[in-house]
């Protein structure tokens, strides 16, 4: 409640105006901002466990024993993990909307890529991009100034770091 009450009052050649009231709430660089995102982060991560822990959402493993990987979350970026598989897709879809929902954090979906496995077939890739909503990149792009995909050359690709 005292996020949705906040006015503001300002003085214009020595005359109080206002009451100004937000109709925005929280904006980037309120001092609650930062804490408000984190809580918001911790929601769509507990959504995406749970439907883990029902067996709804299958992760990625990089090699045999290393962990399962659903999704990671980088400040206000998120990187997510699933099967290519149509019903996958359509859980993470509901999450998404769930998560906008109860954040009222909207999703920016033409921002928003996907990057499949050379083993995924293109017919299946067509239906979970159609799903989803998002776009198909190729692995090619960059993500803070470093490539998204790095090859078997990792000196070569970061090369230009020196």
């Amino acid at each position: 409640m005292c996020v949705e009450t906040v006015d503001y009052s300002v003085i214009v050649n020595k005359d109080m105006v206002g009451p100004i009231i937000p109709r925005r709430r929280l904006r980037q660089g309120d001092t609650l901002s930062p804490y408000l995102f984190i809580l918001c982060a911790e929601g769509l991560s507990a959504l995406i466990r749970s439907a883990e822990l029902r067996g709804e959402l299958q992760g990625i493993q990089i090699c045999i024993n290393a962990p399962v990987v659903s999704h990671l979350l980088f400040a206000d970026d998120c990187f997510l993990f699933f099967k290519a598989d149509e019903n996958q897709a359509n859980v993470m879809k509901q999450i998404l909307l769930k998560y906008e929902e109860a954040s009222g954090q909207a999703i920016s979906l033409p921002k928003s890529e996907i990057f499949y496995s050379k083993n995924v077939e293109q017919p299946l890739q067509q239906v979970i991009t159609s799903i989803l909503g998002v776009r198909t990149v190729l692995g090619t792009g960059k993500y803070l100034g470093l490539p998204s995909m790095v090859g078997r050359s990792k000196k070569a690709t970061f090369s230009f770091i020196k």
